[in-house]
């Protein structure tokens, strides 16, 4: 299969994918936004009415922070349950196995781009209107992509031969929601040294600052450690895509037989 057809592939899946779970909601397409609005409205709830601890653009700060990581966690433990939902076509069809998992990534990216327009106009109505430094966000939502993609892929693999596995990743998720500065600054902490430790061992605590630092700083993120983030992400892409392919057939006989 050439890379023309099986991104097309990947794509039409994805595009089929989503028809089917909007034709099984009464509000359709709508729960592309509604889905994280009520995660974000839930944190905004605690933070800002029950413990008064958000301060002054709470909301904007949640949003910086809750809607990229939607998009992270979300991607990751759908797509790494992929392969395996789709045992009968692994079955009966010599498809790639990185398929499964991409499609269902590409599916998570057609319904992130809505919700980065609510962010934006959010954004502006708190007076942070689209400037030419917004363009730093670009390279920001591709390398995110290409982390999900790797952690996907990882994800992925790991399922298809341990259903357990699910488990850890929703826990690993649940481990990174509390410790990449989603409802907390991690600028805001006292010891510089464990500033710096967290944002350079918690690619998402990275990204999720730096989505910040353009929308409500006005200012540049760290270009050298998107660069290292993106050679790592690369890299680990790379040789997933190695592991797949030199193990397609032992993962097909893995998800056939559990």
């Amino acid at each position: 299969m050439n890379v023309r057809r099986f991104f097309t592939l990947i794509d039409t899946q994805a595009r089929l994918a989503l028809k089917a779970e909007a034709s099984r909601l009464y509000l359709s397409y709508l729960w592309w936004i509604i889905e994280p609005l009520l995660y974000v409205a839930v944190f905004y709830f605690v933070f800002e009415v029950l413990l008064n601890r958000g301060g002054e653009e709470f909301l904007l700060f949640l949003l910086c922070g809750k809607i990229p990581f939607l998009w992270f966690s979300k991607s990751v433990m759908t797509a790494s349950n992929s392969i395996v939902q789709n045992k009968g076509l692994v079955g009966q069809l010599d498809l790639p196995k990185t398929l499964f998992p991409y499609a269902s990534v590409q599916e998570g990216l057609y319904k992130q781009w809505a919700v980065f327009l609510v962010l934006f106009g959010v954004a502006a109505a708190y007076g942070y209107t689209p400037q030419l430094h917004w363009l730093w966000l670009l390279p920001l939502i591709f390398i995110e992509y290409i982390l999900i993609m790797a952690c996907a892929l990882i994800g992925a693999l790991c399922v298809s031969f341990a259903g357990d596995f699910r488990m850890l990743i929703s826990m690993g998720m649940t481990f990174l929601l509390f410790t990449s500065g989603i409802f907390w600054d991690v600028r805001a902490l006292g010891d510089p040294a464990s500033m710096q430790m967290v944002l350079a061992y918690n690619p998402m605590a990275f990204l999720l600052d730096a989505y910040r630092q353009v929308l409500m700083k006005r200012a540049v993120y760290d270009v050298t450690h998107l660069m290292i983030l993106a050679a790592v992400s690369g890299m680990l892409l790379y040789l997933m895509h190695g592991v797949f392919d030199r193990a397609s057939k032992i993962i097909a006989a893995q998800v056939v037989d559990s």
